[in-house]
C-alpha cells in the first residue's frame, strides 16, 4: 500500500488532533505504555489507555499514571544523590488492558532497544488468548518513544475512522513508523548513559562546555547525529535535519514534546516551521518515563 497516498487521503480529509469529538468508531482499543503522550482531549476516553511505567527515584516508588506530578518528580531527581531508574509494566498488567468489546486492539510501546515493555506486551497477547479467548491484538514497536509513540496513535485513529481493515492498519502504520524522524535535544544525558540506554556514545558535560547534542532514533537505538555550542544552534541543527531528510511534511504532523520547557518548545516549532510547513502541529509536555530520561529541559521532536 502507497504510504504517501494514504497520509494525502487523511490530511485532505481535514481530520485533526484537536478535533477528538469527531472519532465516532468505536470498533477498536489502543493500549499504550505511558511513554505514549496522549492529547490532554484525548485522555478521558476509555478506548484509549496507558499502562504505566514504574519510576525509582532513590527508595521512593512513583507510578506513571495520571497522577504523575512532573514538577515534583524533577525536584525529586534534582535532589538524589543516586540516578533515578525504571521498570517496565507487566505482562499481566498489559493482559487486563486488552479486555474490551472491541474487535481490534493496537499496542503501542517503546522502542524494543530501550525497555521491555515491548516484550511484556508481546507476551501479554499469549497470557490474553489462553486467558479470555481470541482477539484481534497487535503490538507495534514503535522503535521511538513519547510523541513518536503519539504518531503512531494518531494515525491508528485516523485510519479507522476512515474504515481501513485490522490488516491494512498494521502495514500503513508499520510502513509509517519505519519512515518516521526522531530527534531531540537534552540538556545532559547522564540518566540515559547511567541506565545503559547510550551503549557505545559518550555523555558530553553540556553544563561545562555548552556542547548540545543533536541526537536521534535509528531503528530504535539511540545515536549522535551532531551537536552544537549552545541550545539554539543545536536546535537550528535539528531543523535544518527534519528540512534535508524529511520528504512529504505537508501530509505529516509535527510533534514536539518537551520536559518543562515550553518555551523551548517553541523556539523549536518556529525554527522548523520556518523552513517548512505540515499538516498539523502538535506540542505536549512529557510523562514520568519521558521527563526521567529526557530531564528539565529535554526537547524531543518527531515527524
Amino acid at each position: 500500500m502507497d504510504l504517501i497516498a494514504v497520509l494525502k487521503e487523511l490530511a485532505e480529509s481535514g481530520m485533526m488532533m484537536d478535533s477528538p469529538g469527531n472519532y465516532k468508531n468505536r470498533n477498536y482499543k489502543i493500549v499504550a505504555d505511558s511513554c505514549l503522550e496522549y492529547p490532554e482531549t484525548f485522555r478521558k476516553d476509555d478506548r484509549f489507555v496507558n499502562v504505566p511505567m514504574i519510576l525509582y527515584v532513590g527508595d521512593q516508588t512513583i507510578i506513571d499514571d495520571e497522577n504523575f506530578d512532573q514538577k515534583d518528580f524533577l525536584r525529586k531527581v534534582a535532589e538524589s544523590a543516586e540516578c533515578a531508574k525504571s521498570a517496565c509494566p507487566s505482562p499481566e498488567t498489559y493482559r487486563e488492558a486488552y479486555k474490551t468489546d472491541a474487535d481490534h486492539v493496537y499496542v503501542i510501546t517503546i522502542s524494543s532497544k530501550l525497555s521491555g515493555s515491548n516484550n511484556s506486551a508481546n507476551l501479554a497477547v499469549s497470557l490474553y488468548h489462553e486467558k479470555y479467548g481470541d482477539k484481534k491484538i497487535h503490538v507495534f514497536d514503535s522503535l521511538s518513544t513519547s510523541v513518536g509513540e503519539t504518531q503512531l496513535f494518531s494515525l491508528i485513529v485516523r485510519l479507522e475512522e476512515k474504515g481501513y481493515s485490522f490488516e491494512e492498519i498494521i502495514e500503513i502504520v508499520e510502513s509509517f513508523r519505519d519512515s518516521m524522524t526522531t530527534l531531540f535535544v537534552l540538556d545532559n544525558l547522564e540518566t540515559l548513559r547511567k541506565n545503559g540506554r547510550l551503549t557505545g556514545i559518550k555523555a558530553f558535560v553540556a553544563s561545562t562546555l555548552n556542547i548540545k547534542p543533536l541526537m536521534a532514533g535509528d531503528k530504535g537505538s539511540i545515536v549522535q547525529k551532531g551537536q552544537g555550542i549552545g541550545i539554539k544552534k543545536a536546535f537550528g541543527k535539528l531543523a535544518d535535519s527534519i528540512h534535508k531528510e524529511v520528504t512529504d511534511k505537508e501530509y505529516r504532523t509535527l510533534m514536539i514534546s518537551h520536559c518543562n520547557a515550553p518555551e523551548k518548545a517553541e523556539m523549536v516549532k518556529e525554527l522548523i516551521l520556518s523552513k517548512d510547513s505540515f499538516h498539523e502541529v502538535v506540542v505536549l509536555d512529557t510523562r514520568g518515563l519521558n521527563s526521567l530520561y529526557a530531564n528539565d529541559g529535554g526537547v524531543i521532536v518527531t515527524v
